[in-house]
């Protein structure tokens, strides 16, 4: 992840100082350059895991780039052509035009993702105690959320994990947008959300609860063991996983009819997870050998569809 946290600072960044110092000096060639930027900048905010740089940078950078746009614009006024006047000016533009065509086709599928385009999406409560939280993987495309590679049943070692396909990806952010103190840090209490009450989403029985897996050390995973320490809830229409939980920290069994809001353990980093977040999916009931094989269902939270970059607040 380290090289996805310095792109989304390098890229944006090439691209204001681009258009500040060194601007197209062509009325044309401006005009692309400053669209294109624009694209780029709008499918990094819509695609990007803004984990760090946090959340609400897509806005500063939304703020510089008009900043850099007036004093390229004045840097270049009055434009020395209208078109571009050398080889090398037609080169970047032609640059900017690619940039600009390939963003916006980026942009319109990852907007196309943030509205549910499956049958028998599930209504659950909120699955986390009172706090910030961002949600880093959920829509129903790939561009905003990588669980949906498993719906590819013609990879057999997909087939064992299908349910999860429309899952979602939780981490809590403290007062700044910062979901850690640090860019990765190995210990696990330095995340916001490590620790927090994962709550009954819905009321049920539970068919599965698995403890006793140890919490891995950032960046390392659980290969073996995927889901790590999870709970299982049968509730109407469908079953719902809970995972990466802390050992330890599971409070029922299977067996015991839950509530919604029942505490079911704490937010750890066991599993196959590359740091402390909380990972639910629904599905329908899989099978005794693959119990996470079942057909994936799509979830919203109180009537909300989540998707990668929405900020969800628990008060």
């Amino acid at each position: 992840m380290t090289w996805l946290y310095a792109a989304q600072f390098a890229v944006p960044l090439i691209l204001i100082g681009w258009l500040m110092w060194g601007p197209a000096r062509s009325g044309l060639g401006f005009l692309v350059q400053v669209l294109g930027s624009v694209a780029a900048l709008a499918v990094m905010a819509l695609q990007g895991i803004w984990l760090l740089p946090p959340w609400w940078a897509p806005y500063l950078f939304a703020v510089a780039l008009c900043v850099a746009t007036w004093l390229g614009w004045r840097r270049v006024r009055p434009f020395s052509s209208t078109v571009p006047a050398t080889w090398g000016a037609w080169a970047v533009m032609i640059l900017f035009i690619a940039v600009g065509a390939t963003s916006t086709y980026g942009t319109a599928i990852a907007w196309r993702s943030r509205t549910n385009t499956a049958a028998g999406i599930v209504n659950l409560a909120f699955p986390l105690a009172r706090g910030h939280y961002l949600v880093v993987n959920g829509g129903s495309g790939f561009s905003t959320n990588l669980h949906l590679e498993t719906l590819d049943v013609t990879v057999p070692r997909y087939r064992a994990w299908l349910g999860q396909s429309y899952g979602v990806d939780i981490v809590a952010l403290d007062g700044f947008g910062m979901r850690a103190r640090g860019v990765q840090p190995a210990d696990l209490r330095a995340y916001v959300i490590y620790g927090t009450h994962v709550l009954a989403p819905c009321a049920g029985q539970v068919v599965m609860a698995v403890d006793g897996l140890p919490d891995m050390q950032v960046p390392e995973m659980d290969r073996e063991h995927l889901a790590g320490n999870h709970v299982v809830l049968r509730c109407t229409g469908a079953d719902v996983m809970l995972g990466h939980l802390q050992p330890g920290s599971v409070q029922v069994r299977a067996g015991a009819h839950i509530a919604v809001g029942d505490w079911l353990g704490l937010v750890g980093n066991s599993g196959n997870t590359g740091e402390p977040h909380l990972h639910i999916h629904a599905q329908a009931p899989g099978s005794t050998e693959a119990p996470l094989s079942g057909d994936p269902r799509p979830i919203q939270f109180n009537g909300r569809f989540p998707v990668r970059g929405h900020r969800i607040e628990v008060p």
